[in-house]
Parts: C-alpha cells; sequence; structure tokens
C-alpha cells in the first residue's frame, strides 16, 4: 500500500537526503516538503510547501495536508539551531542572553510542538504512522556530564519533555503513531560545521547515511504508544 511523507524543516542537508530517498521509494506516493525557501531539486513526487513556521502559517500548511494528503504515514521534523551570525554556543554562566534563550526555545522547541498539535487531526487513523523529531543527546538531563550549551541543551531537554507529553495524548487519540525523539550524531552539516575537529575518526556522518538510518528506524519502529528517545544506531539515550 503507497504512503505519502512529510519533510518539515526541509531546508536541512539530512532532510533533503531523506527527501531524495523517499522519492525513490516505489511505494512512496507523494513526499511533501515544507521550508521557508523552495527546494533545490524537483521530481515528480515532490510537492513543495513554503511556510514561516508562525503558528498562522503552520495551521494553514496542516489544512491543505488534511484535505489532500493521501495515507501520510511518515512525518519528519528537521527544525533545529545550534548557532547563527548572532551567537554560538555558550561556554559559561557569563555567555547568556535572553534573546539566544528565547530564540533557540522557539526553533528547538515551540515550532516543533506547533506540528505535534495540528498534525493529530491529520495522522489518526489505521495505519501505522512514524513522526521523528531531531533531538540531541545534550538534551538529555541524566546524560549532561560536561555542561555548558546553555539554551541548545535547555532547548532540546524541553523538546524532549513536550514529545513525552505528546505521546500521552496521541496514545489516546491516535494510537496509530509512533513518536521519536531522534540524535543524529555528529553530521556534517553547517549546524556542526564549527565543531568537527573535535570529532572522533569514523565518527561524522554524511547526510545520506543519516538519513538511511532514520527511515530505517522508523520503518521498524515498535507501535507501542510510547516516545522513544534513540540515536542513529537505534540505541536508547535515557531522558
Amino acid at each position: 500500500m503507497s504512503f505519502d511523507a512529510l519533510v518539515i524543516g526541509a531546508s536541512s542537508r539530512i532532510a533533503q537526503a531523506a527527501i531524495e530517498q523517499l522519492s525513490h521509494q516505489n511505494d512512496c506516493r507523494m513526499v511533501y516538503t515544507v521550508s521557508q525557501f523552495p527546494p533545490r531539486f524537483f521530481s515528480r513526487k515532490i510537492r513543495p510547501l513554503l511556510c514561516d513556521y508562525s503558528q498562522k502559517s503552520i495551521e494553514e500548511i496542516c489544512q491543505y495536508l488534511l484535505t489532500n494528503t493521501k495515507n501520510l504515514s511518515k512525518v519528519l521534523i528537521c527544525n533545529g539551531v545550534l548557532h547563527n551570525t548572532q551567537y554560538t554556543p555558550e561556554k559559561k554562566l557569563e555567555d547568556i542572553q535572553s534573546e539566544q534563550l528565547a530564540g533557540l526555545y522557539r526553533s528547538n522547541a515551540i515550532v516543533p510542538m506547533l506540528w505535534l498539535s495540528r498534525l493529530i487531526q491529520i495522522l489518526k487513523g489505521e495505519k501505522a504512522t512514524q513522526i521523528a523529531l531531531f533531538s540531541a543527546r545534550v538534551g538529555s538531563i541524566s546524560d549532561n556530564k560536561m555542561g555548558g550549551w546553555y539554551a541548545y541543551r535547555a532547548s532540546k531537554a524541553a523538546l524532549n519533555m513536550l514529545i513525552q507529553t505528546s505521546a500521552i495524548e496521541y496514545a489516546r487519540r491516535a494510537k496509530n503513531v509512533k513518536l521519536i525523539a531522534f540524535h543524529p550524531g555528529t553530521t556534517d552539516t553547517p549546524l556542526s560545521k564549527p565543531f568537527q575537529k573535535s570529532v572522533p575518526v569514523g565518527k561524522l556522518f554524511t547526510p545520506e547515511f543519516v538519513a538511511q538510518r532514520l527511515l530505517s528506524i522508523m520503518d521498524n519502529a515498535k507501535m507501542d504508544n510510547q516516545a522513544s528517545f534513540i540515536d542513529w544506531d537505534n540505541k536508547k539515550i535515557e531522558w
């Protein structure tokens, strides 16, 4: 049976790799992509949707999907920010800025949560459906041994809590849906570029490799009505 996929934050390198791989799957009918700018490549299977990630824009796209998609059963929410031209990860307490905390919280937690809250009406049904949201190991409270990176850690920890809480309601209202908080590992993308010198040999992954691992994890996920926090190797991470 054919399915539709939705890739949100489609301009990221991992998202682009996932879109390309999905578009080559025979049973994938359509890949809906959501981004602020038009995609870099097109195919008959790709339907680009532009979004400014405001609540209004997200609601408009979800209304479009509600009336146009068929068997939407794969959702990748790839939004996330670590650094930009205005700020870099904090190394000490004195580096903390309110604008950075608020900005990363919006990008890494609020926007993904808006999607989760609006997609439930589209995804509830009979077909097994997986939603993967890009989290990070540094968002694990129990795994935090090094400190620093306050805004990024806190925003990903907030995302993890929102995923956990959403999974409880999805289990009541959309029992066919599995939520996955996914840690991609250090991937060769602009997000990790400033920090790649310290990555051990063999631990800097290509976007294509991570996308393939994620899609495989989604295909084989246990549909248990519980949220999972796992890495690229399908290994559990403590919340």
